[in-house]
């Protein structure tokens, strides 16, 4: 049997190659086209893969406590996401040298701000410090582990971008892969995201996580009270209880690397204990 003859195209001259990279490279929209017409609007939409308006900007807040293995990479990770954003970094107070990594970064980077809390006060109060200098169009709450990846703001931003939602959870249960750790911890994730949706009537699948995103005039009203991790259910609590207009709320798949308690997880039994209060205190009281 004579095998089939394929169609063969010549190479491109390398000098026209070269200028069509060249051309990509250097104007976004040009390289969004081209992979829109070798991948298809389909496929480009589920990578992530838009338009991102003119002048638009991304706030990353990220509280810090205790992380000088990871937060110079963390921020380099951040700054290698090719969207226009600023950086806003609140130390909590460190006690481990993550203090003078961080004003290092911030003399070497035009777009990263270094606060420091007087006082170990917890995620929350470093998010509302951080809050407060936001100036972007759309902020997000970054971890300072290695954990959550951001990578994935793209993702994250699509719903928002496309005008679809306000506020977009990054779920770790609902697609992508993810670090086999600790059961408990993911039990313990989804009963209280249970109990918040009993409390909030949302569908989340993953209240907990790290990963919200939302427009900045979410935050107009929203007076956010939790010192430490209590900020996940009340963030989510207030959110839900908005009206007028009330704040369109998204869910994306992400990737998750968690980590061990020796390898720096701070959470543990006591927040589990006072989410659960908070969930009650801030979906039915406040």
């Amino acid at each position: 049997m004579t095998p089939a003859v394929l169609p063969f195209a010549p190479p491109r001259p390398p000098d026209e190659l070269d200028r069509l990279l060249a051309r990509i490279d250097a104007r976004p929209e040009e390289r969004i086209r081209v992979l829109h017409h070798l991948l298809g609007e389909g496929a480009c939409r589920q990578l992530g893969i838009y338009h991102v308006p003119t002048h638009f900007q991304l706030s990353v807040v990220i509280p810090v406590f205790n992380e000088r293995d990871w937060v110079a990479e963390l921020v380099r990770r951040v700054q290698a996401v090719p969207i226009p954003k600023e950086v806003i970094v609140v130390n909590d107070a460190s006690t481990d040298g993550t203090r003078e990594i961080l004003d290092e970064i911030a003399t070497h980077s035009e777009n990263v701000r270094v606060f420091h809390q007087p006082r170990n006060q917890g995620k929350g109060a470093a998010l509302r410090e951080g809050f407060k200098h936001a100036e972007g169009d759309v902020i997000v709450v970054q971890d300072a582990d290695l954990e959550y990846d951001p990578a994935e703001y793209p993702r994250l931003l699509q719903p928002i971008l496309e005008n679809q939602a306000d506020v977009v959870f990054g779920s770790r249960f609902i697609g992508d892969s993810h670090r086999v750790l600790y059961f408990w911890h993911s039990v313990a994730n989804r009963v209280l995201t249970t109990l918040s949706n009993m409390v909030t009537n949302l569908n989340l699948t993953d209240m907990e996580t790290c990963y919200k995103v939302f427009r900045r005039e979410v935050l107009e009203g929203l007076k956010l009270k939790s010192n430490r991790f209590g900020f996940e259910p009340e963030f989510t609590a207030k959110v839900a209880k908005k009206r007028a207009p009330k704040w369109r709320v998204f869910e994306v798949p992400i990737s998750y690397s968690g980590r061990t308690y020796e390898e720096g997880k701070k959470i543990g039994l006591k927040d589990a204990f006072s989410a659960l209060y908070c969930i009650f205190r801030y979906g039915l009281l406040d």
